[in-house]
């Protein structure tokens, strides 16, 4: 629980400082509800703060019903630190004017602050569970319905802040997204590898002689020719791709090799063993 909160608090700390020192002064926006809430201050003179608390409330409501009570409260102290920050750094001078520099340092922290909350189970923006919704009554995908609405809304910054700053917003929003990623799922991103090979003994123990990582041997079946085969399954980092290739080359350049990103790596053998 601790570990939860402390990661929250620094996350949404993190997204305040991004709005009220980088993003804000230089009139570039995010997507979602923050996005309509700093077009919504901008028009109205009320404070970011006041907007970011009240569009997200009913969200959360539904959050609480469609998600779980946790998600909901976690959801609700990320989204009260951000406001409250957000509100007391109102006054305070952004770092820059330039709003290249905006747009790259603001959707920098702006991506490790929402990665952060998202990682340790809440969220800052609403969005989200509105598409959740729609997803079950369209055909169209959850993040195509986000994307769709975030262009929408970050096109509106074209007709309030002009449209170099709706451009400079799409540049923030796409470095926001890839961090992200990167947030939530470490510097040390981990990759699913599938092998098949007529020689999948010895490519398995080279693999575990020279990267020092375990394998699992699956069975499997030819869908053309119906031969049994021995499918090859191990979990490596992305600095373990390219040795991986090259072991694979090196003992059989006729198998099949397969290599998918992997989000969450839990228990088992994956901790690296050393390699002797």
């Amino acid at each position: 629980m601790l570990k939860r909160v402390f990661g929250i608090l620094i996350g949404a700390s993190l997204f305040s400082v991004a709005l009220e020192i980088f993003l804000v002064p230089n009139n570039i926006i995010d997507g979602g509800i923050v996005g309509i809430s700093i077009i919504t201050s901008h028009l109205s003179g009320i404070p970011l703060g006041v907007f970011l608390f009240v569009l997200n409330l009913p969200f959360l409501i539904i959050g609480y019903k469609q998600i779980g009570k946790t998600f909901a409260l976690s959801t609700l102290f990320g989204v009260t630190i951000m406001s409250v920050g957000t509100t007391f750094l109102h006054e305070v001078k952004g770092l820059t004017d330039d709003p290249l520099l905006a747009a790259v340092f603001g959707g920098i922290l702006l991506g490790i602050g929402v990665g952060l909350v998202l990682r340790y189970g809440g969220s800052l923006d609403g969005t989200e569970i509105v598409a959740v919704l729609l997803n079950k009554k369209s055909p169209f995908s959850v993040g195509e319905i986000v994307m769709f609405m975030n262009l929408f809304i970050l096109s509106s910054a074209g007709f309030v802040f002009g449209w170099d700053r709706a451009m400079y917003s799409l540049i923030a929003y796409y470095i926001a997204f890839k961090m992200i990623d990167l947030t939530i799922e470490g510097f040390q991103e981990s990759k699913a590898v599938w092998i098949i090979s007529d020689n999948h003994k010895d490519l398995g123990d080279a693999i575990v002689a020279r990267l020092g990582r375990g394998v699992t041997y699956l069975n499997g079946e030819g869908g053309y020719t119906g031969d049994d085969k021995k499918v090859i399954f191990c979990i490596i980092t992305r600095l373990e791709e390219a040795k991986l290739k090259l072991i694979v080359e090196e003992v059989d350049p006729n198998a099949f090799l397969a290599v998918g990103n992997i989000h969450d790596v839990r228990g088992g053998q994956f901790k690296k063993n050393a390699i002797h």
